[in-house]
């Protein structure tokens, strides 16, 4: 039997199941993965190259915060909305349903593959659909998804995991989900929506991204450029919301430099067991080979490379602060998955804002200032999904803002309210009392009809008193004589 009958027939059971029977399952799930969390850290170490600390917190405390919020949200967020009628449909009732789309294709990368698994498969299930979902061929984390799950009691069905490569992917898209929700790659998107678009699957691609970092001159430096380190080098840069453009205004762009060398150089980087090391290695040989090639293309192009001498083989790539910037560099076009801290100097507010647009991606930003009016006008100025003010890459901290981008970044909003919401099909309903009236809207449209109707529209979208008792009026005329020849007919 294929994937997809399997999850229909799930997904049919689920629709079944109320909001607070599958928040249930998210408790227990919670608690699963706290007891086991050091079984999990070891195995996503082997096959990411994390250091220890980077995986406990990017995936597992990431995880326990996205799972606690369904708990105490999900059922608000997805009971019957009411929403206002308008006085022209007085006695009528408006809703909206948050009901199940049936069967979610979720395919995720490699770079959070716990965190990007656990995530979105959590979501989906929690507002009624099955799951059918394919982890990277680089990091499948094969069995471990699946033990965590059936520790939790989720039943198999439920969520069907299927490993294989982008030919693996294509095979689950031709069995027609009712969605696919894609993090990856731009090139794999455009792929993925390509074949998606022959059968209008509906599809959710959450992208790359080539995050600016603007720095003015009253900010603490020494704070600004921990964070620029952190931001930057976080998953030794491996992060779609990683900071990759670093632009200071110049008043303090020597010193936030030679702060950001210091940081910088006191880095501990290795895959170690204890915790006590802040960067481990690339996870991906390809990945490796385009930050040689970027780093090569930024050298022949005459940038300053200010880093520990690297062998252009071990994974373990040292961080590299990049002086000395120009805009036709490969690494400051193209997504970088790696540490490379380009920093670039910049005058005005202005000029801050047209840089940090100047890119065909738009996933996130932050914006540094002690001038938090400045700081959100700039917020507000640059084109992008998610901005930090003041910090970096904390949007994604918090479980309830939706997190997505714009431009080649994707389109599309997971997490928080939205983001559950985007699991479901949204259904409007309006209902109204079963009686023997007949609708002024509804035939037979006469000349008398037409005088009224003109004259109530007339005096609703006028102000004043008087125009909202003239409306009333007209109102009980028009239905009055609705119901009068809608019964009788034309005369």
């Amino acid at each position: 039997m294929k994937e997809i009958e399997i999850a229909k027939r799930a997904a049919d059971e689920l629709r079944q199941t109320s909001v607070r029977e599958r928040i249930l399952k998210i408790q227990f799930l919670k608690k699963v993965i706290l007891n086991k969390r050091e079984a999990i850290i070891d195995r996503i170490q082997q096959e990411t190259g994390k250091s220890r600390s980077d995986a406990f917190i990017s995936e597992i405390f990431g995880i326990l915060d996205h799972l606690a919020y369904l708990e105490k949200n999900g059922e608000k967020i997805l009971k019957d909305k009411k929403v206002s009628t308008p006085i022209a449909l007085m006695g009528k009732k408006s809703r909206i349903y948050f009901e199940p789309m049936g069967v979610i294709l979720i395919i995720s990368p490699w770079n959070y593959p716990f965190y990007q698994a656990i995530v979105p498969i959590t979501a989906a299930f929690l507002a009624g659909n099955a799951v059918i979902y394919k982890p990277s061929e680089y990091t499948p984390l094969e069995g471990l998804v699946e033990e965590v799950l059936l520790e939790a009691t989720f039943q198999s069905d439920w969520v069907q995991i299927v490993y294989g490569d982008g030919k693996a992917g294509a095979t689950l898209i031709d069995q027609k989900p009712d969605k696919i929700f894609f993090t990856g790659s731009e090139r794999t998107g455009q792929k993925i929506m390509e074949q998606a678009s022959k059968y209008l699957i509906p599809v959710e691609l959450e992208l790359g991204g080539k995050d600016p970092m603007i720095v003015f001159e009253d900010v603490n430096i020494k704070r600004a450029a921990a964070g620029a380190v952190w931001g930057g080098l976080t998953n030794l840069g491996q992060s779609c919301t990683s900071v990759e453009r670093i632009y200071i205004q110049k008043p303090i762009y020597e010193d936030f430099k030679k702060e950001l060398i210091k940081q910088v150089k006191a880095i501990k980087q290795e895959s170690d067991q204890d915790g006590d090391a802040d960067i481990g290695g690339m996870t991906t040989d390809f990945q490796l080979e385009i930050i040689k090639k970027q780093l090569e293309d930024a050298k022949n192009k005459k940038a300053e490379i200010i880093t520990i001498p690297w062998d252009m083989e071990s994974k373990l790539i040292p961080p590299a602060i990049i002086d000395n910037v120009s805009e036709g560099m490969e690494f400051m076009k193209d997504e970088t998955f790696g540490p490379l801290l380009p920093i670039i100097p910049f005058t005005t507010e202005e000029e801050a804002i047209s840089l940090a647009n100047n890119s065909p991606y738009g996933l996130s930003a932050s914006v540094w200032s002690k001038d938090l009016k400045r700081a959100d006008r700039v917020a507000r100025a640059i084109v992008t999904g998610n901005v930090s003010i003041n910090n970096v890459m904390l949007t994604e901290g918090n479980p309830a803002l939706p997190f997505g981008g714009i431009k080649n970044s994707g389109f599309g909003r997971y997490k928080g309210e939205i983001g559950l919401h985007s699991f479901c099909n949204i259904k409007s309903v309006l209902i109204d009392k079963d009686s023997s009236n007949i609708e002024s809207n509804w035939f037979p449209y006469t000349r008398k009809k037409y005088e009224l109707f003109s004259d109530m529209t007339v005096n609703l979208f006028s102000k004043g008193i008087g125009s909202f008792v003239k409306f009333l009026v007209n109102g009980l005329k028009l239905e009055s004589y609705s119901n009068k020849v809608g019964k009788k007919g034309r005369e």
